[in-house]
């Protein structure tokens, strides 16, 4: 065992070991309890979660969105979804309705709360002129190759470009030039005027506006001048009276530009003395996968997945194709929860967790991925019987259903081995096993075809089995499960693995990218069959466990007579099992 793993499992366990009702305060909720109890912002606790509308949210800002809704919940205050919407070359309106989907999937609302940056694109600009007005922001006609370069390093400082002292009505000439479209694309920006020789490099004068041509999915072509996202972050959450601005650790380095830019605006000191403060949490990354969006991006657009909801992404909408539950999501963040320092999870948690739920909520079906025919020689030909199965021991009101047997059944070619090592207990030659919730079967005889192959079973059934118990007390090693030949559905079954083979993704030989660790085995298609009680029960998003085999959920493809399960998660825990050697 990894020793990251042994520390996790132990913090794990102490979290689980005590009461729900007694678990400690997290920093976040001391801080906000603190100000609550300080009347800091009159009792107030308004949030906000700011998504950038520049691709599909994944699960780290699940974990995003749990803290923020959560907390909002938690202490009867408000949170906001406002759209980070400054860079309208990346942004699309598919973006905006696939991250209001996925939160309200998650199980939280936003009220009528529902808030744009562009909203406040007007009185960015004001604000941009006030600071030109203080002598604070000008106009820079350096490429950007030439800011970059005279940024200087973390350990060199940088040097002040030739414009940066041109006086205030050259500015706000140029500027107001710039909004009014005369000049081309990367021609001209507005910097702050800071210090280009701070230890902090966001502080060497950060560009604030650049010059973007380009149509804005809400302003349309009104604006030809966007904010940088730094720019209006900050401004944005005190438009909308934030009290506690939650942002993970990458930006921390960012916060003093954003206290520059509201020190340098508001004037009032009782504003400022209640205006948002920000904190800062450790992100989510998960072994073996990505959680960059250019990467993901890279993903979709060069197909090496069929798109944002692949069930092999980390997408919230991947997850919920594969057949993950906002119930998994919620309890996988906060048995997460908040850190201070960055760390990598093993996915085997969020495995474990969609485990935890769907054993108590998913309907047992049985369904073969590998099927190897086999013949009941002593069963009539003409018959068919329809015998009790439990839909779910986890949940007694689930009751049971009939599943149908007959003369003809397919099992799982795994199921079988000519010559069975000794630990092999199911299927062989004069083997009897048991076949679920139906009655003991022994291999009389392997078919096989030209090429060697077993093809077929002939096998023998005890009468006085029916249901898998017999009469005379005698025990089998081994229960199979099964499909009746007759009824059985031929459906497609796409069994998904993680979609890298190493557990650092980003970490790769030299010369070669990430996409160097893709898993080739990722996905694989399988024709099989499944009982026929889910011809009129699978409905998308539909979650079972197929007993044996692991927990699968109806694909949004599988319509009408074409049935399609991708599967979400094996049966094998390792989580739990080490949770018990513990």
């Amino acid at each position: 065992m990894h020793e990251f793993e042994r520390q996790f499992i132990i913090y794990y366990a102490q979290r689980m070991s005590k009461e729900e009702n007694n678990k400690s305060l997290n920093f976040i909720e001391a801080m906000i309890e603190k100000d609550i109890k300080d009347n800091t912002y009159n009792g107030r606790v308004h949030l906000r979660f700011p998504p950038e509308p520049n691709g599909y949210l994944h699960i780290g800002h699940a974990k995003s969105i749990c803290l923020n809704f959560g907390l909002a919940e938690k202490y009867g205050g408000k949170c906001n979804l406002r759209f980070d919407d400054t860079n309208p070359v990346k942004e699309e309106v598919e973006y905006v309705d696939a991250i209001k989907e996925d939160i309200h999937w998650l199980g939280f609302d936003w009220e009528d709360r529902e808030y744009y940056a562009s909203d406040y694109f007007g009185q960015l600009y004001e604000w941009a002129v006030l600071l030109i007005h203080k002598g604070k922001a000008y106009v820079d006609e350096s490429s950007a190759d030439e800011v970059a370069a005279h940024r200087g390093s973390p350990t060199k400082p940088g040097r002040e470009s030739e414009y940066r002292n041109r006086s205030v009505k050259e500015n706000l000439d140029l500027f107001e030039r710039m909004k009014k479209g005369e000049f081309p694309d990367g021609s001209k920006v507005l910097r702050a005027k800071i210090d280009m020789a701070s230890p902090n490099m966001h502080m060497r004068d950060p560009v604030m506006y650049r010059i973007k041509h380009a149509f804005h999915h809400r302003t349309g072509n009104k604006w030809c001048i966007y904010p940088m996202y730094d720019f209006a972050h900050g401004q944005s959450d005190f438009v909308e009276n934030i009290t506690h601005s939650l942002c993970t650790l990458e930006f921390e380095v960012h916060r003093p530009l954003y206290d520059w830019f509201l020190d340098n605006i508001i004037d009032d000191p009782e504003v400022n003395r209640r205006r948002t403060h920000q904190t800062e949490f450790a992100r989510l990354n998960l072994n073996y996968t990505v959680m960059s969006k250019r990467m993901l991006l890279q993903l979709v657009n060069e197909k090496h997945v069929t798109g944002w909801d692949d069930p092999r992404m980390p997408t919230i909408a991947g997850l919920r194709r594969r057949g993950y539950t906002p119930d998994s999501i919620r309890n996988f963040a906060d048995k997460v929860g908040v850190a201070k320092r960055e760390n990598t999870i093993d996915v085997g948690l969020l495995e474990h967790c969609i485990r935890e739920d769907l054993n108590k909520k998913a309907r047992r079906v049985m369904g073969v991925i590998n099927p190897l025919k086999v013949t009941i020689k002593n069963y009539p030909e003409d018959q068919e019987e329809y015998l009790d199965a439990i839909n779910n021991p986890e949940d007694d009101s689930a009751g049971t259903r009939k599943v149908p047997f007959s003369q003809t059944l397919y099992i799982e070619q795994e199921d079988f081995m000519e010559d069975p090592p000794k630990k092999f207990f199911r299927l062989s030659p004069g083997r009897e096993v048991r076949l679920r919730y139906a009655y003991f079967i022994t291999c009389e005889e392997a078919v096989k075809n030209e090429k060697g192959e077993v093809t077929e079973l002939i096998c023998t059934y005890d009468p006085a089995s029916r249901g898998g118990n017999s009469p005379d007390g005698r025990k089998v090693k081994a229960t199979l499960h099964w499909v009746s030949g007759r009824h059985a559905l031929e459906s497609e079954i796409r069994l998904y693995d993680r979609l890298f083979n190493e557990e650092n993704p980003y970490q790769c030989e030299e010369g070669k990218t990430f996409l160097s660790n893709l898993n080739p085995d990722s996905l694989i298609i399988a024709k099989g069959f499944v009982e026929p009680f889910l011809k009129k029960d699978a409905q998308p998003f539909r979650n079972y466990q197929f007993e044996r085999l692991g927990y699968f959920c109806v694909d949004k493809e599988s319509i009408g007579d074409k049935l399609v399960f991708n599967r979400t998660v094996t049966l094998r825990d390792n989580w739990a099992k080490i949770s018990q050697q513990k």
